[in-house]
């Protein structure tokens, strides 16, 4: 069956929303480089985890660095910027094959003189379920916590 064939056409493609099209190159062993397939800078993948992080850790850090993204535009809409921003990222996997992200934790860091609790924890609320389109494209059914530390050194 090809992939035309699999192609689900209820979603339908989001106006002024180019698709992603990315190109991973081999580079030996477990070693893969990725870039916009326009060119541009690029990121190491190493499933050895020598050169660079795995394709998994890859995919925690997307979903930290997208959720971060909204955390980050959210608090400044409010006029309250962010100073400091850190996210750190707990992925349970699978004990058999494949070892597939069975939950996730996510642990924001945020320090910024006039953020508000309740803001910070809205903003974060607001970017793991609603605004983050890597949050999105993971299984819907998989369990994504977040915890908060605001202010603190």
């Amino acid at each position: 069956m090809s992939s035309e064939s699999l192609k689900d056409t209820t979603a339908m493609p989001v106006a002024g929303k180019p698709p992603a099209k990315v190109q991973v190159t081999w580079d030996g062993e477990h070693r893969f480089d990725g870039r916009r397939a326009s060119g541009g800078p690029s990121i190491r993948m190493d499933a050895s985890g020598v050169t660079g992080p795995s394709p998994v850790d890859t995919l925690l850090a997307a979903l930290a660095g997208c959720t971060g993204v909204d955390v980050v535009d959210i608090l400044a809409k409010r006029r309250t910027p962010v100073q400091a921003l850190s996210v750190d990222v707990d992925g349970e996997r699978f004990a058999g094959v494949p070892g597939r992200v069975t939950k996730i934790h996510l642990s924001y860091h945020i320090v910024g003189a006039d953020i508000e609790r309740q803001h910070a924890e809205r903003a974060i609320e607001l970017a793991v379920t609603k605004y983050c389109s890597v949050r999105d494209s993971l299984d819907p059914n998989m369990p994504v916590t977040w915890s908060l530390k605001l202010n603190e050194s």
